[in-house]
């Protein structure tokens, strides 16, 4: 945990005090808004306003999907239990996820911000849960052995194409979710040093 304390981002952004994105293309908008009483909401049905010194916890992650490769996740807990997600990315289309990568940004920056100018303490964390991302790592490792035997045993039996086909999906592979862990490595971080790999 950590003490809420002074505040600085090496970015440049706009003031950052409003954000909305559609988590689906049926519904209307997230709707969020930095004010002096708290964080404001709508989501859905749900809607309210946390006092800053009322929230207790921040995760930033990087979350891709299939239609959206730059897509991040901030989760905000408050002490009562209740979490809220904002996401980086919008439904435009059946076909289209826009990326909001300078407003989303700009966002949680002001965010952190606001709660290291509030009482009380709060939990910055950044990447996956701990147990999630050690299984990752576990399947990913059967994954590179299973793939080291095809391999091998392509070259044995002199199966070049096979070879050059398993070499490319590896290196495939290798990049999408190498990157993806690489990103959501669990860790704590603080006020004055937000995990660049975790912002648009």
């Amino acid at each position: 945990m950590f003490k809420r304390s002074g505040f600085s981002a090496n970015v440049a952004a706009s003031d950052g005090t409003t954000y909305a994105y559609k988590a689906s293309l049926v519904g209307s908008a997230h709707r969020f808004e930095l004010t002096e009483q708290g964080l404001s909401f709508h989501v859905g049905r749900k809607s309210g306003v946390w006092p800053y010194a009322d929230i207790s916890s921040v995760r930033l992650s990087y979350r891709p999907v299939s239609m959206q490769s730059r897509r991040f996740r901030a989760d905000i807990g408050n002490e009562s239990g209740e979490r809220i997600a904002i996401l980086s990315t919008t439904w435009q289309t059946v076909a289209l996820m826009e990326p909001q990568d300078r407003d989303y940004r700009a966002f949680i920056v002001e965010l952190h911000k606001r709660l290291a100018g509030a009482e009380g303490r709060i939990v910055l964390t950044g990447g996956l849960r701990p147990w999630i991302y050690n299984a990752g790592l576990a399947v990913i490792g059967l994954v590179a052995i299973a793939m080291a035997g095809l391999l091998a045993r392509a070259v044995a039996i002199g199966e070049f194409g096979g070879v050059l086909f398993i070499a490319g999906f590896a290196a495939l592979f290798g990049w999408q979710i190498g990157g993806f862990i690489l990103r959501n490595r669990p860790r704590n971080y603080s006020f004055d040093d937000l995990p660049s790999e975790l912002l648009p």
